[in-house]
This record gives C-alpha cells, sequence and structure tokens, in this order.
C-alpha cells in the first residue's frame, strides 16, 4: 500500500501500525514524536493497535524545547 509520511509517498506493507511505521522509518526517540494521522493527533496508548490504509498521511511532529527570549 501507498502511503505519505512526512509529505513523501511510501510503500508499505498492509495494515501497518503506527508503532511499526515509527521502527521501519527509523525514528530515533520515538517515544519523543506525536504522530498525525490524517490531521488528527493521535494518543499514544492507540500506536500499537491503530492501522494504516492506502492512501494515509501520517506526520512526525518534534517538539523542541530551550531557546532564549532577547
Amino acid at each position: 500500500m501507498k502511503i505519505v509520511v512526512n509529505g513523501e509517498e511510501f510503500e508499505s506493507k498492509d495494515g501497518l501500525t503506527i508503532s511499526e511505521l515509527l521502527v521501519e522509518q527509523e525514528v530515533k526517540m520515538p517515544d519523543m514524536v506525536s504522530v498525525e494521522l490524517n490531521g488528527e493527533i493521535l494518543k499514544r496508548s492507540v500506536f500499537e493497535t491503530a492501522s494504516l490504509n492506502e492512501g494515509d498521511k501520517v506526520e512526525f511532529l518534534y517538539f523542541m524545547g530551550g531557546g532564549q527570549w532577547d
């Protein structure tokens, strides 16, 4: 099946879960990433059970802290 991850099209196996996708995409620090599926932020508790379908759009969102205001 074809899915879009962070704006790039990928071919992947049918029924892939979000957790499996994080491994497949070699996401570093998967505990620190939020996942948006078709415009909806997913709860971490569904990563193991949420299956992807043909044409799904996934975004990995990384939130950074720090910085300094001038």
